[in-house]
């Protein structure tokens, strides 16, 4: 089969069911009820998934509550690096997962536009620009350059730069996760709501 005819993963079935109560445990499924709440869904797929795990999952969910929403880069920020990656992999899941929790952290519906078109889009702040452009080398290159590091440091902290690059290898990560594993679309709490223009 060509590969313009090959079904793409998000249409498949899931590889891995999400996991019920009894498959992931009593405090995983309270865990994963209230990041659905957050999210505005019922319990997102992936983390009835990776729950099937019990200690992975924990794990994960305190070491990626660290970078978001416990960063210390503005959530704003944060959910940019995080839609663009989700962007540039092609990843449905993480993208409209992001852009329904994105909106209350400044992220508005032109922002999502933009995030599309690249760290050249016109309306980005200086800072903006760079760390999207800094995303952007990350997934193509896995590495910056002392062009891209350099304009990076005239915004960032050096530890905000090690925060950018573990989080943005962090939804890469995810991103392969999602995609292997065929995780299927949440379905929102309330249909249609969307990042204010």
């Amino acid at each position: 089969m060509s590969p313009s005819r090959r079904r793409t993963p998000r249409a498949c079935a899931p590889r891995v069911a999400p996991g019920g109560i009894g498959d992931i445990g009593v405090v995983n499924w309270l865990a994963c009820r209230v990041a659905g709440r957050a999210a505005g869904t019922g319990p997102p797929n992936l983390f009835l998934t990776l729950a099937r795990r019990r200690g992975l999952f924990r794990g994960w969910l305190w070491f990626a509550g660290r970078l978001m929403p416990g960063g210390t880069l503005p959530r704003r920020e944060t959910e940019l690096v995080i839609l663009r990656i989700a962007h540039l992999r092609d990843c449905r899941y993480e993208f409209d997962h992001h852009v329904r929790i994105a909106g209350r952290s400044g992220v508005r519906g032109r922002d999502v536009e933009r995030v599309k078109a690249g760290p050249s889009a016109a309306g980005w702040t200086p800072r903006e620009q760079a760390i999207l452009a800094a995303a952007d080398q990350l997934h193509h290159a896995r590495d910056l350059d002392d062009e891209t590091w350099a304009r990076l440091r005239t915004h960032l902290t050096e530890g905000e730069c090690v925060e950018l690059t573990v989080l943005a290898g962090h939804y890469e990560m995810l991103a392969t996760v999602i995609t292997a594993l065929r995780i299927r679309p949440d379905r929102p709490r309330r249909p249609g709501r969307r990042p204010q223009e």
